[in-house]
């Protein structure tokens, strides 16, 4: 799963997609994520849904006169038509604090001890985040448990009938998983194809893990906080690979911007984005990444002026590293993975192989973006178990020979990718 984050503020009306979908298309991504779509409560979060029948005014067209589900299924079958597959947030942990359904339905909610409705948070930093304007669903203990069930299952059909193939699950840990099981089930005993994924940022090793085995196709993984040098993230992965697959990404709607936090620096971006897609099965880069933007993409206050291009633009870069992870096997699954002991602390020795085919590969990262950093080896089969010669499959700069004795200096965030077969 190769997905581009096609943020809808940013994208403005859902006419304006087609334009991003052949730019993602091109790129050789393979899914789009889009946040979501819905009417929204008073405060205007995309996260905070008051009407989940009904799509948010500001993506229809105000010229166009076809009906705001008629625009949206355009929007997506122009998707289809530039051979992407679709995904959307499936928002079902909270809704609009403001939303109808509080007073229609208000046994579907998370009570406090004086009645009043709970808000929905999480744990960041080993801090409450509380959002004031969303109202927590109680699917562990509602009187009509059914009821909520049942109303749920219905918003999951109804976007499935726009046209989207799957969701990504928000806050996916914080629901039981019963009843994602259910979910999951029913669905696909009618879309046998659809594409659950969980969102479990915030969560703990445990309740990442736990949430994985209701069933998804993907969980989302934390190399994006890596700091290339500790053994966390491996020991994360290696945990968690044999129940679900997961996703990386350089930076999400949940961060600020790459760009922003290292300046500017594209050796930087490139580097993590080469990380990401070849670190575990999936990838997901959100839109502007591309364009080295640096206004971080905001759930209320985004709008389409600040698709604001500055010259740059990686798209052939990310292309070629796409390209990598779809050519060969060992970067499209949850494969054997480990850190190799390497003379210089200043650059990282990654090493795959595959579980289901017999390749296998060799990440030569430079960790410092800013300078360059010597690499130096006497032998290359100190580090792979093969005994096919390697090969330079980078996405910048390959080499068409590997000398023995090997030494070279790496660019600043200069990844070397060598892969090979195991007998």
């Amino acid at each position: 799963m190769i997905l581009y984050n096609l943020f809808p503020l940013l994208a403005g009306p859902f006419s304006r997609w087609h334009e991003h979908f052949a730019r993602a298309a091109a790129m050789r991504f393979d899914w789009i994520y889009i946040n979501p779509i819905q009417k929204l409560g008073a405060s205007r979060s995309l996260y905070s849904i008051s009407d989940y029948f009904q799509l948010n005014p500001a993506f229809l067209d105000p010229h166009s006169a076809a009906a705001a589900e008629e625009q949206c299924r355009a929007a997506l079958a122009a998707g289809h038509a530039a051979g992407l597959k679709l995904m959307v947030d499936l928002v079902i942990n909270h809704c609009a604090v403001d939303s109808p359904l509080t007073r229609e339905h208000p046994e579907w909610f998370v009570r406090d001890h004086e009645g009043r409705i709970v808000n929905a948070s999480c744990d960041h930093n080993g801090e409450v985040v509380v959002w004031r304007d969303l109202a927590r669903f109680d699917h562990r203990h509602s009187r009509d448990a059914e009821g909520l069930y049942r109303y749920c299952l219905s918003v999951a059909e109804h976007l499935l009938s726009l046209g989207f193939d799957g969701f990504r699950c928000d806050a996916a840990y914080q629901v039981p998983n019963p009843f994602w099981r259910r979910l999951m089930h029913d669905v696909r005993a009618r879309h046998p194809k659809t594409c659950f994924v969980a969102e479990t940022l915030g969560c703990t090793l445990d309740q990442t893990r736990e949430t994985a085995r209701a069933g998804f196709d993907y969980v989302f993984n934390s190399s994006k906080w890596w700091d290339f040098h500790g053994w966390w993230l491996i020991e994360q992965y290696n945990l968690i690979r044999e129940t679900a697959p997961s996703i990386s990404f350089p930076e999400s709607h949940d961060t600020p911007r790459l760009a922003e936090e290292t300046n500017g620096n594209l050796s930087a971006l490139k580097q993590r984005y080469l990380f990401s897609a070849l670190f575990s099965a999936g990838v997901m880069m959100p839109m502007g990444y591309e364009y080295a933007l640096r206004k971080p993409l905001h759930v209320i206050h985004t709008s389409p002026a600040d698709w604001q291009r500055n010259g740059v633009d990686l798209s052939d870069y990310v292309a070629r590293v796409n390209a990598i992870k779809q050519r060969f096997a060992v970067f499209r699954e949850e494969s054997p993975t480990n850190i190799l002991p390497c003379n210089n602390p200043n650059v990282l020795l990654l090493w795959k192989a595959s579980a289901k085919k017999r390749d296998e590969a060799l990440l030569i990262l430079n960790k410092d973006p800013w300078n360059h950093q010597d690499f130096y080896t006497d032998h290359f089969r100190h580090y792979v178990q093969a005994g096919a010669p390697l090969r330079d499959v980078s996405p910048e700069h390959p080499l068409e020979y590997l000398h023995e004795p090997f030494h070279y200096s790496l660019r600043p965030g200069q990844g070397i990718v060598l892969v090979t077969e195991r007998d």
